[in-house]
């Protein structure tokens, strides 16, 4: 047992079995609305549900066990959030590419992460963002995403006079508003699995007044769904015209795969304790090259990018300090795959409370932002704005960083922009000018 045990790190004289398969099961039960809330978000691009069910669960146990085993830390991988809306709501919904192709961008992007973690210059590409902007995109996703919540859920509505609008008071709106307020109030009394418990109650309040749809024939249990409509379903002609937008795509989805994940490994390694003398993350390579096997392996299967779950620190702080609590996870979830039925019947405004909610976190790192000097505040302010405003993810990226080049370039502060800035600068500035040449 012992051996078996020393595969994920453990040691006995300061581990405890016990402890960290508890910590297993607190990071699972916090991050499992992914479970709900994926399919459904995917399934917007025309998507075979099921299928992107069983690919979301296959690239969250293949991730984490690569995490478990390789890299040898307590940290859960699965589909990201925030992500997920960019491959839907920007790719495929706003830019106009196919699912087919999206997915390959999200293929490419797994290799050339699996590539950069090889040769260790990872760190070098996210240094060259500046650290504000980096703080920024994390709020305008949260903001984007909660903004979809609310749409999905039909408390937002479009209107023709102000754009947006309160939507009626329905049994969906006022399900998805209940699901909000449910909880926040779970979360701040910091129940585990909060949000998973809460869509969990709200499809159940949904059934009796056809928010949630039972199918004709139900069944909790049941083989999981083939992942034939989707995996290997690839497009790579845009990528092969060196199309610059969906090389600025791939771009982008790298960026924010790194740092999401690295923001999560310090972070959560920091406030544990588990950094080494230099105050540097062991192991820091092997864990991004499980988020780099993560992704790849879902691209395969046929879902979007996967990345390092903040919500993993719950089981941290719950004791979780080894790979054993990651197979924890990953064990759960292979569990989870055969309980599809359960997960597919989930209806969108059962999932508005973890869209909002997840977006609510999210909105932590603008305490870091400095909004006192306004050649910095203003660039993070374009970022964070234009995402929700511009329904995407990659518009914000781009315009604020763009703004970022122009005011330091402009303030006499061009020298302090690393050459890789103006590379990227130029390379956006065609994204705008190529179609009028």
């Amino acid at each position: 047992m012992s051996q078996f045990l020393s595969i994920f790190g453990f040691d006995s004289a300061k581990h405890s079995v016990k402890v960290e398969m508890l910590a297993g099961l607190t990071t699972f039960l916090t991050m499992s609305y992914i479970l709900a809330v994926n399919p459904i978000i995917l399934s917007e691009t025309g998507m075979d549900k099921g299928a992107v069910f069983s690919a979301t669960v296959i690239a969250a146990v293949v991730g984490t066990l690569t995490m478990a085993v390789y890299a040898k830390m307590p940290f859960a991988l699965a589909s990201g959030m925030g992500l997920n809306a960019f491959f839907a709501y920007t790719l495929v919904i706003s830019m106009g590419y196919t699912w087919q192709q999206a997915l390959s961008a999200v293929l490419l992007e797994g290799l050339v992460f699996i590539v950069l973690t090889l040769f260790k210059v990872r760190e070098a590409i996210v240094n060259t963002i500046p650290l504000d902007l980096r703080y920024s995109i994390s709020v305008g996703i949260g903001l984007f995403i909660a903004f979809i919540g609310l749409k999905n859920g039909g408390v937002i509505v479009s209107s023709d006079a102000t754009m947006t609008a309160l939507g009626p008071w329905n049994a969906t709106s006022i399900i998805a508003m209940l699901g909000i307020v449910l909880g926040a109030v779970l979360l701040a009394m910091k129940v585990r699995g909060a949000l998973f418990y809460t869509i969990l109650l709200m499809t159940v309040i949904g059934i009796p007044f056809g928010v949630t749809q039972m199918p004709e024939s139900f069944t909790l249990i049941s083989l999981p769904s083939s992942l034939e409509p989707i995996a290997l379903q690839f497009d790579f002609s845009r990528f092969l015209m060196l199309d610059i937008d969906y090389i600025i795509v791939v771009m982008m989805l790298l960026f924010m795969d790194l740092f999401d994940t690295i923001g999560t490994l310090i972070g959560a390694s920091t406030g544990a304790g588990m950094t080494d003398e230099n105050d540097k993350v062991p192991n820091l390579n092997k864990a991004l090259m499980a988020d780099a096997v993560g992704t790849t392996v879902g691209a395969l299967c046929g879902t979007s990018t996967v990345t390092t779950y903040v919500e993993s620190t719950t089981g941290i702080v719950e004791g979780g300090r080894t790979g054993l609590t990651a197979f924890t996870v990953a064990l759960l979830f292979f569990v989870a795959l055969f309980f599809s039925p359960l997960f597919l019947m989930i209806p969108s405004a059962a999932t508005t409370s973890a869209l909002f909610l997840v977006g609510v976190m999210m909105m932590r790192p603008v305490l870091n932002i400095d909004f006192v000097h306004f050649r910095t505040g203003m660039p993070c302010f374009v970022t964070m704005m234009m995402m929700p405003f511009t329904a995407s993810i990659s518009e914000g990226i781009v315009l604020g960083m763009l703004s970022y080049i122009i005011v330091k370039v402009c303030t006499g502060e061009g020298k302090k922009l690393s050459v890789f800035m103006y590379v990227l600068g130029v390379l956006f500035l065609l994204k705008y000018i190529a179609p009028y040449l």
